[in-house]
């Protein structure tokens, strides 16, 4: 059995993020949450958002308290807010973390108790509210996909909560929202966004669907990240790079992700450390552990990311893919281990218990031990 799951309604190109408070509207909400954190408060983003909601007829209120990893307590206090201003509709603002924040917020106030109730797979009975995703980055996908990370600090772990549930109903993706992006950022998230596309396409959930959408997310990402990250006004590059994650959201979303999510997630939680540039770090030396299980599949990636492979064998071609991730993150300057990042040795144990329970590793291509996880884990230091 295959399924498939997409928000109902998709915006993409410049200037559709003015439609938010049409969509608003259209969908029935008549006095919004809108989610997001300081800094796109700070720059003016939050409030164009504001306003397109407002020349709507839509009632505001906003939360922006959502810390770079948000948190539990962030869920908590965002629909404490959500109650008493007695809302019916959410609109996140942001990326990975205001979206991520605004679905736990949002599946709670319907199917009440903790978030932290829902971690795993289809935990929950009930749809969030009516629910728009505007997108700020070219990275997470989270304004499409039915995942969403939490991270509860108590156990100091990122919490993967996969439903269908938390599908928004509305995405957005307005390249003009993200030339503010310093390149630092743009870097990360386009990074994340590989690894969303490469984990798809060597998931053991793969299908034909997901794979053609994960393969030109690999060639867009391949051509347009350098370029997004030397000039961020380059809006060429901005809208296929934004393309790009989308199509890398389709991928995963539908065929899920592997070891790099299960592991870099951990990473997250423990040290509080970013998530794109985990991954950066984490998948060349995770994709060189799975070579064994698909070697033709990097072979194509290869290809995707522009690399001739013409008279080397299906290992060989393969290995080349691992070279080119490496020489991607090289130029965009993503730190080159977890040294630099201030993972401990000591920690490595912990971290590979709590990746194997990580639902993203059930799709990894090959069946990892914790000394394996341990092993890259040292391997990427």
């Amino acid at each position: 059995m295959y399924s498939y799951f997409i928000p109902t309604v998709n915006l993409m190109g410049a200037g559709c993020a003015s439609e938010t408070g049409k969509q608003a509207r259209i969908i029935g909400g008549t006095k919004a949450l809108v989610v997001t954190d300081e800094p796109l408060v700070n720059i003016g983003i939050a409030d164009k958002i504001v306003k397109s909601l407002q020349g709507s007829g839509i009632e505001t209120v906003v939360f922006d308290g959502v810390l770079p990893n948000p948190t539990v307590k962030n869920v908590e206090d965002g629909l404490s807010m959500y109650l008493a201003e007695h809302c019916d509709i959410i609109v996140a603002v942001g990326g990975g973390s205001p979206i991520d924040c605004a679905k736990g917020i949002g599946l709670v106030a319907t199917n009440g108790g903790s978030i932290k109730d829902y971690e795993g797979l289809d935990m929950s009975e009930k749809a969030m509210p009516p629910f728009i995703a505007v997108n700020t980055t070219a990275g997470t996908a989270s304004e499409m996909t039915r995942f969403t990370i939490i991270t509860d600090t108590d156990r100091h772990v990122k919490m993967a909560i996969v439903d269908w549930h938390v599908t928004p109903t509305v995405a957005i993706n307005d390249p003009e929202l993200m030339v503010s992006m310093p390149a630092s950022l743009t870097a990360a998230t386009g990074m994340d966004a590989l690894t969303h596309a490469v984990e798809a396409y060597v998931s053991t959930q793969a299908t034909p669907v997901t794979d053609s959408a994960a393969l030109k997310a690999i060639e867009l990402i391949g051509k347009y990240l350098r370029p997004a990250v030397a000039n961020g006004t380059n809006m060429e590059a901005r809208e296929m790079m934004a393309y790009a994650e989308f199509m890398a959201g389709m991928a995963f979303n539908n065929a899920s992700l592997g070891n790099v999510h299960a592991m870099a997630h951990q990473l997250g939680g423990f040290y509080d450390l970013p998530h794109g540039v985990c991954n950066a770090i984490l998948l060349p030396h995770v994709s060189s552990f799975n070579m064994i299980a698909c070697p033709e599949r990097f072979a194509s990636i290869a290809v995707a990311l522009g690399e001739n492979i013409e008279g080397l064998s299906t290992m060989e071609a393969g290995e080349m893919a691992v070279h080119s991730i490496r020489k991607l993150s090289r130029n965009v300057n993503i730190p080159s281990g977890l040294n630099e990042l201030g993972v401990k040795a000591e920690d490595l144990s912990t971290l590979a218990d709590n990746a194997l329970k990580d639902a993203c590793s059930l799709t990894n291509p090959v069946i990892a031990t914790k000394e394996d996880i341990i092993q890259t884990y040292i391997n990427a230091m």
